[in-house]
């Protein structure tokens, strides 16, 4: 099948074009490089069912000659600002790279007849509802990062363009995603802050923040599991992880795995880390594991596989 990955320079994106090559299909990769690295596909430059377009997804005229041009058969989109304490400073980049390419996306896919979409969407959609189940079904949500209002407004133009034009969308509702090729996020920038003073260690927020953490492979198995959806319209699942890890225990599995003793903690308070962050939540995934996918690692595990993989040793 010829595939369309949006953001398939990106961390997880990366990774979901490695697993679509491996199971024959053709890959078209679109990144801008926003936070996508060549780095991360470099392997892939000389394989002959991948192609490479630097190209902007809010670019009209560039996408639709990609559609064109490339038959596109099935589109992954998961070009989106990841970065959600970057965005705090920039909503704007959260309209443009997150909600204006969804838009786009879907607009191409309506012009070109194409049916088949995968949505990477996030647990950010419902907000901060502390202690409370999240399930599919749980109402009333209230994004408090400009990232999750972004990725809900995007669900909602998958929704309509869905029932207007007979596309089939898988949405995927995933916690933090962490493993190779990280870009950011707390196990990431604890890492690099070691690297640089390895006797301390500021922590922002208390450190009690708690939240799933689902390694890269893991959720890019549930993607190609789930990739041809069951049903029409849209289906949607949470994509989670047995367990959660907190932000002390983060810290203290990067400082066992580094080698390091004796690190003084420094946390700056408050509840949560940033405004706009979510301290913790609790994520029901009894939908997909009645489905028949379950993570491989849970979330202490994905940590610190994620720490191996990415500290130098």
């Amino acid at each position: 099948m010829n595939v369309l990955v949006v953001g398939g320079a990106g961390f997880i994106g990366s990774h979901l074009c490695d697993a679509l090559l491996e199971a024959g299909d053709r890959v078209v990769c679109v990144d801008n490089f926003s936070l996508g690295t060549r780095k991360n596909i470099e392997h892939l430059k000389n394989h002959t069912a991948f192609k490479l377009y630097e190209a902007d997804a809010t670019d009209k005229k560039k996408m639709s000659e990609i559609f064109r041009e490339e038959n596109v058969e099935q589109v992954f989109h998961l070009a989106a600002n990841s970065d959600i304490q970057a965005s705090a400073e920039d909503p704007e980049v959260e309209y443009r790279n997150t909600y204006t390419t969804t838009f786009r996306v879907l607009a191409c896919m309506r012009e070109y007849h194409v049916r088949k979409l995968f949505f990477a969407s996030t647990s950010a959609v419902y907000g901060n509802k502390g202690d409370e189940l999240l399930d599919e079904n749980t109402p009333n949500l209230n994004p408090v990062s400009y990232y999750g209002a972004a990725k809900l407004g995007s669900e909602a133009l998958i929704s309509a363009f869905s029932y207007m034009n007979d596309i089939d969308a898988l949405v995927l509702r995933f916690p933090n995603v962490i493993g190779p090729r990280l870009t950011h996020g707390v196990v990431f920038d604890f890492i690099h802050k070691l690297e640089h003073d390895n006797r301390n260690l500021n922590i922002l927020g208390n450190g009690k923040q708690r939240k799933p953490y689902i390694y890269v492979t893991d959720l890019v198995d549930a993607i190609m599991k789930f990739r041809a959806p069951r049903e029409s319209g849209v289906t949607l699942y949470n994509v989670g992880v047995e367990g959660a890890t907190s932000v002390t225990v983060i810290a203290d599995i990067v400082c066992e795995e580094m080698g390091l003793k004796d690190v003084v903690y420094h946390y700056t308070g408050g509840e949560g880390g940033w405004k706009g962050d979510v301290p913790r939540f609790r994520y029901c995934v009894d939908k997909i594991h009645g489905a028949g996918w379950k993570a491989n690692y849970t979330s202490d595990e994905a940590v610190r596989e994620t720490v191996r993989r990415n500290i130098n040793r």
